[in-house]
């Protein structure tokens, strides 16, 4: 198969800018299933997990019990690059899994604002070549006002500082989820 699904496509994004020593962050560790991926990555790195829900930390906790190099953050992923930060003055990857926590809250999601805040910081302490990766899910109502203001912030970033991909099947039904790279240059 030469086309990946995008949850696949995502995780290669990641896999393909980082090594075993990189600092990574799971900016929604929503069920741990990216959080599991990343500290499988990056065995003598470190992976930063956050989000707003504490059952979300718990699951993301539960899955990678195994693993000593994760630190968990129970705040917003608008805070991450702050707290990052105190310990670090860069980071290789970020993946974000936007939208609500699967088999939780709907009516608990994020939102365009704080995800916004979340890329610009997060930019910042990206080294260069480093990558972003949102998974935009816009098939909810807020999901979708989420998709339209992140998707316009993307396309204001200048081209000489990063590369930006879209990865979207287009001939899906019910507004299917989508990929957001930021490759910094």
């Amino acid at each position: 198969m030469i086309v990946d699904g995008i949850l696949p496509y995502a995780r290669k994004l990641i896999a393909s800018h980082i090594t075993t020593k990189s600092i990574v962050v799971d900016a929604t560790c929503g069920n741990g299933n990216d959080t599991l991926f990343l500290a499988n990555q990056v065995t003598d790195g470190e992976v930063y997990a956050f989000d707003i829900q504490e059952n979300a930390i718990n699951n993301a906790k539960e899955k990678t019990k195994t693993f000593n190099h994760i630190h968990y953050y129970q705040t917003g992923h608008e805070n991450a690059a702050s707290i990052i930060s105190k310990d670090h003055n860069y980071i290789d990857a970020t993946i974000f899994n936007l939208g609500y926590l699967p088999k939780g809250d709907k009516k608990i999601t994020t939102n365009s604002s704080t995800t916004i805040k979340a890329i610009e910081s997060l930019f910042e302490i990206t080294q260069k070549n480093g990558i972003i990766v949102l998974v935009v899910y816009p098939g909810h109502p807020e999901g979708q006002v989420e998709s339209n203001e992140v998707m316009e912030f993307v396309k204001s970033i200048d081209q000489q500082t990063a590369h930006v991909l879209h990865y979207q099947f287009i001939n899906q039904k019910n507004n299917p989820p989508y990929i957001i790279a930021i490759e910094k240059r």
